[in-house]
């Protein structure tokens, strides 16, 4: 006997106009409510994930930002037609409400969606009413904006902030005139010139909800501003307005870098690329003029392009874009290479598949950006309880100025102060904003590690995880059978010279049982075959020189002879080998034993897992005895072998309802059960279109040890969520008391709602750094 020492879901099926939404369905047992749009969905054992298409647009105004929106694209399934718009001033709930009040007026809409984040607009309409709705929303008073249109000029982030510090400064300069006792005109003056200065975007952003019947900030900021200067507050009604107007400058600033997380992977990507369509003449040109089949050439130490696979060349390649993982690659002719990634010291060539917007960057950035509508249900209380806030602090606002001098006999004047600094924390943006700015930093941060997330949902439940079914072949192993092990049955022949007929043999066969004996091996030619014929379900077999050799199962080998077997072939038998066997005519010649190698990263990934309470459990097609031993080397104590995709689809379901159930699998052969579970999760995404289209959670390499940073990163998500939700509502509810008892002021009240969105967005950005808490 000798010992043999050598030791899969996004076929992303989007339409190549950003425009378009794609949708799976999960066949699950439990119930999910993705609310992405304006409508609701009734499951029973099913969830159904819709995502908007999202690219990307740099905008300077507060609150959120948005991507660049493709035009109107035919639904496939219906003669409806959906428009995707940005819409630069639509950054809360009063005008979410404001369109959707005005748009459902509009036979011709058929469903609507809100991301007020990126400030994006999905509208569902029958055929041909683009115009109407365009129009409806122009009427509304907002620019929707698409992305065959030029974006309108926006001024720049330096000269935005010259201006509103010439207000500050002005209103600074009413304040000392004022405290100073000087003339009175000059302090109108001074303080005119500062709510100008600063305030007439607030104005006329106030102007256009006030319109339309409608309370967003702007509104609420126009009346207590304009209350000031009634109640003869100039120097106050001036830094609140100046101070407002900091405030949500600085908070743009912030959300540039949570927008702009996401879309960064896409600048990895070099603008050009050396190409050439023949071969022969090489030239620069941008890279999404690239056609797919054209040739590109990658210097050492440069960014790959394009998605492709290697003509010429050998390399490393850092895929840590891809996979979060910085280790090189080995790079040689057929191997895939990817946008984004880092060519290492040698040159390569590759041929383009796929085009500029179609790389596996791209695509994973898409996904990124979809996932936002997949809200977590924590999101979705958000939102309906910022429906009401606001009614509800304006009713207040309005009774207390009614009620403090009819009943407590403060003076009117007094009254209304108080009542108009309810109004300046009377805008929920803060709570608003406390959860999407979150949730998109960690998805970001999770791309950015290798760890494809399709929507927030998925991501705030993980640390909830606890079981998970893995599958053994191409999950806890390699996936690649090798030969572990060999020994001769014939007296005669040796070790070496039964191995040597089974390379030659096996060299000529595709089975992977076959490839492992001859991988790294040459048969000597000493045996000369011919004849060569695979048989199905069999082995191999061929004509040798001394007569007929088998390789392959032992039933078939031994045909109607019969042997016993030796010791060390039971005891590789035992510990879960998949056996192969060599014979002749008269009987068995050798026994070949192949062992699937388990990967370097499993052991310690099922220590972390199990240290955090997950119960691991393999569910394998492959025998028991296989299975046992691939568990028992990675630390599992429950495995079950011998299943049917059905199999494991039963124990899926019989898991369900005792905390979250996840299944962590290629993607392919285990879909079934992958979907039924609360979160399906697929290995070594990378370069697996059908991993990153179906899975709810896709980890771009075979790293099992990132589930386990799954879950950290959404303990960290849930805490940073709940802190944002605590600052936005404490900080307005302690304004509110001091509001009507008459212990704060105007600017005050603006720290309280503009600072409290500031803060949850500074939090919510600390999640950007978290690579591995």
């Amino acid at each position: 006997m000798t010992s043999a020492n050598n030791t899969s879901k996004l076929g992303v099926g989007q339409c190549t106009t950003s425009a378009c939404q794609t949708e799976h369905v999960h066949d699950h047992s439990h119930d999910h409510d993705h609310a992405a749009g304006d409508h609701s969905h009734e499951h029973s054992h099913d969830h159904d994930h819709s995502h908007a298409e999202q690219a990307s647009h740099s905008h300077e105004e507060a609150c959120c930002s948005a991507p660049a929106f493709g035009p109107s694209v035919t639904l496939a399934a219906s003669t409806s037609t959906r428009l995707v718009v940005h819409i630069a001033d639509m950054d809360c709930p009063a005008e979410e409400n404001m369109i959707r009040s005005g748009l459902k007026k509009l036979d011709q809409v058929q469903n609507l969606g809100f991301d007020l984040m990126q400030r994006v607009l999905t509208v569902d309409h029958v055929d041909g009413a683009r115009d109407k709705v365009l129009g409806a929303l122009r009427g509304l008073g907002f620019e929707p904006r698409m992305a065959d249109e030029e974006p309108v000029k926006q001024v720049s982030p330096k000269q935005g902030l010259i201006r509103i510090a010439g207000a500050v400064v002005l209103a600074l300069a009413a304040e000392i005139s004022h405290w100073l006792a000087a003339p009175e005109w000059l302090v109108i003056v001074l303080a005119l010139a500062a709510i100008l200065s600063g305030g007439v975007q607030v104005y006329k952003k106030g102007w256009i909800a006030l319109r339309n019947g409608q309370l967003n900030i702007n509104a609420l900021m126009s009346i207590a501003v304009t209350g000031a200067v009634i109640l003869a507050q100039w120097p106050e009604a001036a830094m609140v307005m100046s101070l407002f107007s900091l405030a949500e400058w600085i908070e743009a600033r912030s959300l540039d870098r949570a927008r702009n997380a996401v879309d960064s992977l896409l600048k990895l990507v070099p603008d050009e690329v050396l190409v050439s369509a023949d071969g022969k003449d090489w030239q620069r040109v941008p890279a999404n003029q690239v056609q797919a089949g054209w040739q590109v050439r990658v210097a050492p130490g440069e960014r790959f392009g394009l998605d492709g696979k290697v003509l010429q060349g050998l390399s490393t390649v850092n895929q840590a874009p891809i996979t979060g993982e910085s280790a090189p690659v080995d790079k040689a002719p057929g191997d895939e290479v990817f946008a984004g990634t880092i060519n290492g010291m040698g040159e390569l060539v590759y041929q383009v598949q796929a085009a500029h917007d179609e790389t596996l960057l791209a695509r994973i950035t898409r996904s990124v950006q979809e996932a936002q509508a997949n809200k977590a249900p924590i999101q979705r209380f958000v939102d309906q309880f910022s429906r009401i806030y606001t009614p509800l602090v304006v009713v207040a606002a309005a009774l207390m100025a009614v009620a403090l001098p009819l009943i407590w006999g403060v003076s009117w004047s007094e009254s209304v102060y108080r009542a108009l600094v309810l109004l300046v924390i009377a805008c929920p943006c803060a709570l608003v904003i406390s959860t999407p700015v979150a949730v998109v930093s960690a998805l970001a941060s999770a791309a950015r590690a290798g760890i494809l997330i399709k929507g927030g949902v998925y991501l705030e439940r993980a640390r909830q995880l606890r079981y998970l079914a893995v599958d053994k072949t191409g999950t806890l192993t390699l996936g690649e059978p090798s030969l572990s092990e060999y020994g001769s049955l014939r007296p005669s022949l040796s070790d070496s010279e039964v191995l040597d007929m089974a390379v030659a043999l096996a060299e000529r066969s595709d089975h992977p049982a076959s490839q492992a004996i001859a991988r790294g091996r040459v048969a000597s030619g000493l045996v000369r075959l011919d004849q060569f014929e695979a048989l199905a379900g069999n082995g191999v077999q061929a004509q040798g020189t001394t007569g007929q050799l088998r390789l392959g199962k032992r039933s078939w080998v031994l045909g109607q002879n019969k042997a016993e077997s030796s010791q060390a072939e039971q005891q590789a038998v035992e510990s879960g080998a998949t056996m192969v066997y060599l014979g002749d005519e008269h009987g068995l010649l050798a026994w070949f034993a192949m062992m699937d190698t388990l990967r370097p990263t499993t052991s310690q990934a099922i220590r972390d897992l199990q240290a955090q309470g997950v119960q691991v459990e393999v569910l394998s097609g492959d025998h028991e005895q296989a299975v046992r031993h691939v568990a028992q080397q990675a630390g599992i104590k429950d495995f079950r072998g011998g299943l049917l995709p059905q199999d494991k689809l039963d124990r899926i379901e019989e898991k369900l309802g005792n905390g979250l159930v996840a299944m962590v699998g290629d993607g392919i052969n285990d879909a079934p059960a992958l979907a039924r579970a609360d979160v399906g999760i697929a290995m070594g995404a990378l370069g697996s279109d059908i991993a990153i289209e179906t899975a709810d959670v896709a980890l771009m390499d075979d790293d099992l040890g990132k589930i386990a940073l799954l879950m950290r990163q959404s303990r960290a998500l849930h805490a940073v969520l709940w802190q944002n939700i605590s600052l936005a509502l404490g900080i307005k509810a302690v304004f509110l008391v001091m509001a009507l008892t008459g212990q704060a002021t105007m600017w005050m009240a603006v720290f309280a709602d503009v600072g409290a969105s500031l803060l949850v967005v500074l939090n919510s950005l600390r999640l950007l750094r978290a690579r591995n808490p």
